[in-house]
C-alpha cells in the first residue's frame, strides 16, 4: 500500500484547483486551435477589456498555468511551500495570505496594463488587436505571485538560512532568493514560456507579500511571553525591506524605504511600530518566526525532561519499597525485643517516642529523593530557555 500524502487541506484544495483549471484551459485551447490565431480563454483567465465581465478572473487566473514547464513548477512549489507555511501560521492564515498575495498582484498588474494603453496608445497592452501578439503580451495568469510570496515568507521565518548549490560552489541567504526569482521571470518573458505581465506580477507580487508580513499579518506570541494576546507584522530589523538587497545598495534602499514610509504613515495606511513591537521582534519571541526552537518549545522540552526525570525517581522509590517488602515476605518480620516489664522506673525509660520518630522519619527519608518543586524548576526552565 503507498504512503499516504500528509497535505494540510488549504494546499490541497489550491493544488486540485490548479491542476484542474490548467487542464481545462489546455483542452480548451486545443479544441478551438488554429494556426491563424492564439486562443485565449477570458472567462478563465485575466485579459483586460474582455475579462471585465468576468470578475471571478482576478482570483482563477492565478491557478492557470499555460505549459506543462510552469505547470510542474507551480505544483512544486506550492505542494513544498504550502505544507511549511500552512503549518507554520495555521490554515487560515495561510488562506488570508493566499487570498491577498493573488488579488492584490492581479487587480495592480490589471492597472498596470491600462496605465500603459492609456500613455503609450498602444492597443496591444489592452488585447483589441492582434491576438498572437496580444496574447504574448498582455495574458494575466499563472502562480508567480504565489512563488514570490513564498520566498518573502520564507525570507521571514528563516532569514539567517544559507542555501548552497553546486557542491560549495553558490551559497546564498534565504532573503537573497525573491530578487534572483524576479531577475529569472524578467528574462522567461523574453521566451514564450511567460508573457510581459509576469514580470509586473512578480514585483508587485514581492511588495504586496512584504508589506502585509511587515505591517498587517497576525502575529500570536509565545504563551511563555508577556505579551498582548496577538500583535500585527514584524518589526525584526532582519525582515527590514533593504535586508533583500546587496550590502552595496542597502544604505540607499534604507533611506528610500524610510521616506515611502513616512508618506505611508502620514497618509494612514501605515502605523508604526510601538515599542512593545520592537522589544518583542527582538526577543524573538513569536511562535511563527521560530516553530522549531521558539522559547515556548525549549520550555515544553524542559519541562517534559523534569516530569520524565521525577517518574524515574518515583519508580525507583515505589520499586525500592517493593523491595524491602519482599525481602520481609521471605525473611520474616524482624524480631522485636521482648517486651519490658511494668515496672514503674523502667516504663519511664522506654524509647517509644523514638522508635515512633524512627518510624514517621523513614518515609520522609525515602521520598526525600523525589522532592520536585513546580515553581521551581518552572522559573528555571523560564529563565534558561
Amino acid at each position: 500500500m503507498p504512503p499516504r500524502l500528509n497535505i494540510p487541506p488549504v494546499t490541497r484544495i489550491i493544488l486540485i484547483a490548479l491542476v484542474l483549471q490548467s487542464v481545462l484551459s489546455a483542452a480548451i485551447r486545443y479544441r478551438q486551435w488554429s494556426a491563424q490565431s492564439e486562443i485565449v480563454i477570458p472567462y478563465l483567465t485575466l485579459i483586460p477589456q474582455l475579462s471585465l465581465i468576468y470578475p471571478w478572473t482576478f482570483l482563477t487566473t492565478s491557478l492557470v498555468e499555460s505549459n506543462i514547464f510552469t505547470l510542474s513548477i507551480a505544483c512544486m512549489t506550492l505542494y513544498n511551500g504550502g505544507r511549511y507555511l500552512e503549518r507554520a501560521w495555521s490554515s487560515r492564515e495561510f488562506a488570508k495570505f493566499l487570498l491577498i498575495t493573488s488579488l492584490i498582484p492581479n487587480i495592480l498588474t490589471f492597472g498596470i496594463m491600462i496605465l500603459f494603453f492609456t500613455f503609450t496608445r498602444n492597443e496591444r497592452w489592452t488585447n483589441t488587436a492582434n491576438w498572437k501578439a496580444i496574447y504574448s503580451l498582455t495574458t494575466i495568469a499563472g502562480t508567480i505571485p504565489f512563488q514570490i510570496s513564498f520566498l518573502v515568507a520564507f525570507s521571514q521565518l528563516v532569514p539567517a538560512h544559507t542555501v548552497t548549490l553546486f557542491r560549495g560552489i553558490i551559497s546564498l541567504r534565504v532573503p537573497r532568493f525573491p530578487l534572483l526569482y524576479i531577475g529569472l521571470v524578467l528574462i522567461l518573458t523574453l521566451t514564450p514560456l511567460l508573457t510581459a505581465a509576469s514580470f509586473f506580477l512578480a514585483v508587485v507580487g514581492f511588495i504586496t507579500s512584504w508589506t502585509y508580513l511587515r505591517f498587517y499579518k497576525t502575529v500570536f506570541p509565545d504563551l511563555d511571553a508577556s505579551q498582548p494576546t496577538a500583535l500585527r507584522g514584524d518589526a525584526s530589523e532582519t525582515f527590514a525591506f533593504a535586508e533583500f538587497f546587496p550590502n552595496a545598495v542597502k544604505p540607499v534602499v534604507a533611506g528610500a524605504a524610510d521616506q515611502i514610509f513616512n508618506v505611508l504613515v502620514a497618509v494612514r495606511l501605515c502605523t508604526p511600530f510601538s515599542q512593545a513591537d520592537v522589544s518583542a521582534a527582538r526577543g524573538d519571541s513569536f511562535l511563527q518566526r521560530g516553530v522549531p526552537g521558539s522559547a515556548r518549545a525549549e520550555a515544553e522540552r524542559r519541562r517534559a525532561l523534569a516530569l520524565k526525570a521525577l517518574d524515574q525517581r518515583l519508580h525507583a522509590a515505589t520499586a525500592n519499597v517493593a523491595t524491602r517488602a519482599a525481602s520481609h515476605a521471605v525473611n520474616g518480620p524482624p524480631q522485636q525485643p521482648p517486651p519490658a516489664v511494668a515496672t514503674g522506673p523502667k516504663v519511664e525509660t522506654q524509647p517509644q517516642p523514638g522508635t515512633q520518630t524512627a518510624m514517621t522519619s523513614q518515609p520522609a527519608g525515602l521520598l526525600g529523593e523525589t522532592n520536585y518543586s513546580p515553581d521551581h524548576d518552572s522559573g528555571d526552565s523560564r529563565s534558561n530557555s
